[in-house]
């Protein structure tokens, strides 16, 4: 209890929160102009977000994996959710039945992650996400996320296939200014600042954007609104369903590589109750969101970075930090106040964060030993991947349905294409008999 009123745990407790924040605030408001919701839905999605993540993060450092690692919405998710709106639009399906066909997908996979981590089957599992695998993801996943905002940064809406949407050129000039601060606070500024350098990015980009283009202010509800399935009532498009069910397997990713990585840091392995824990409690969040319209959850493999800089391995600043955030979305004022967050300033900051998944990757990768055979290991789903990222969606029009939303994501079969060929070929071995023959 002494712990507790240490002013040291409450001040890197609001580390946390700086932390936590800085990579929820976007996700809701971006999804939210994606899916085309009115203002009053995106501040009642935000307030969800901040009040879902902040108990994800407190059960999980109590109950699940018991360590001081963020829980929050996941990016290959949210590239998911981008991604289908795109598809979308392109081929015709409306965005009711996509979003209420993700909402049952989400629900199923999050039933399905339920009964992994009650049967036990998590450190199982893990073993199909070698260190080849989860480079792959990684990469994938940065290229993503990272096209995504870039489009962001150009004023090119979140979603749509209009004519005439292009690059707006005066946002695009502030959001490149945005992203130049924040790299040179990463590289130049004092490790202390530099744990802010996302947070001053998001500061600095809200208040140039609004003395340089004044925008009007909006009157938005100050109630806080709680909706069933906001972005459709439940639908059965079997496609789309099929990819969420899809797309919640290979989350899992998400959970092997921040539970590993951050192994070395505690000084333990991952034991099989930490795995249990962990996979219940994120199925059973994730079937919360999928009722509340919400990106599904997973642990971050950034708070290993986090750690690793402000060396706060303690849990109980984590929980602070989550308590916190719970509270913020608490208070109708703050969820309407923070909704108004230019997309463009948002897309630059986080622009700069997920560049850092090169690294990631590369520390995965790293771990492989690579020749001129056991190369196409990666090569094949890197390439494969990026290339369907690139292609119009109107290209899949001619695949069925029930299989077009995921053969059209080259994140999904990037990943998937990695999972098979990892665990279906001794890649090291056919390298090392070819060396041989030389």
């Amino acid at each position: 209890m002494k712990e507790l009123w240490k002013s040291n745990n409450w001040i890197a407790g609001l580390q946390w929160l700086f932390f936590i924040f800085t990579n929820i605030v976007v996700i809701p408001i971006t999804v939210g102009a994606a899916y085309q919701l009115p203002p009053e839905k995106i501040v009642s999605l935000l307030q969800l977000s901040f009040i879902v993540t902040g108990l994800a993060c407190v059960l999980q450092a109590l109950l699940g994996h018991r360590r001081a690692l963020m829980e929050g919405q996941s990016g290959l998710w949210w590239g998911v959710f981008l991604t289908l709106v795109n598809m979308s639009a392109a081929q015709g399906i409306p965005l009711e039945e996509l979003g209420g066909s993700l909402a049952v997908g989400i629900i199923i996979s999050g039933a399905i992650t339920l009964i992994i981590g009650l049967s036990g089957f998590g450190p199982k599992l893990a073993k199909l996400f070698n260190p080849a695998v989860m480079g792959v993801f990684i990469f994938l996943l940065g290229v993503q996320l990272v096209g995504i905002f870039l489009k962001g940064m150009l004023g090119i809406p979140f979603g749509t296939v209009e004519e005439g949407a292009g690059i707006h050129l005066t946002y695009s000039l502030l959001s490149i200014g945005i992203v130049i601060l924040v790299i040179l606070i990463n590289l130049k500024a004092p490790i202390q600042l530099r744990r802010y350098g996302l947070l001053i990015g998001i500061i600095v980009g809200w208040v140039a954007f609004s003395l340089i283009f004044q925008p009007a202010s909006e009157q938005r509800q100050t109630s806080f609104v709680v909706e069933f399935f906001p972005l459709g009532k439940p639908a059965l498009n079997v496609g789309v369903i099929l990819t969420a069910i899809f797309a919640g397997l290979l989350n899992l990713a998400n959970t092997f590589g921040a539970l590993k990585g951050s192994e070395a840091l505690y000084d333990e392995k991952t034991s099989k109750a930490q795995y249990r824990g962990c996979f219940t409690i994120t199925g059973i969040v994730n079937m919360v969101s999928g009722v509340f319209g919400l990106v599904p959850y997973a642990p971050y493999v950034s708070s290993i970075g986090f750690l690793i800089q402000s060396n706060i391995l303690q849990r109980l600043p984590f929980i602070l930090g989550g308590l916190m955030f719970m509270v913020m979305g608490l208070v109708p004022s703050i969820g309407a106040f923070f909704s108004k967050l230019p997309l463009s300033i948002g897309s630059a900051v986080l622009f700069v964060a997920y560049l850092l998944l090169f690294q990631s990757a590369w520390s995965f990768f790293s771990q492989v030993k690579f020749n001129m055979m056991n190369a196409y290991r990666v090569a094949i789903p890197l390439f494969v991947g990026i290339t369907i990222m690139t292609m119009p969606a109107t290209y899949f029009d001619s695949i069925p349905m029930v299989i077009r939303p995921l053969l059209s994501s080259g994140l999904l079969v990037g990943i998937l294409l990695a999972v098979i060929l990892e665990n279906t070929l001794n890649w090291d071995r056919i390298g090392l008999q070819k060396e041989n023959r030389a």
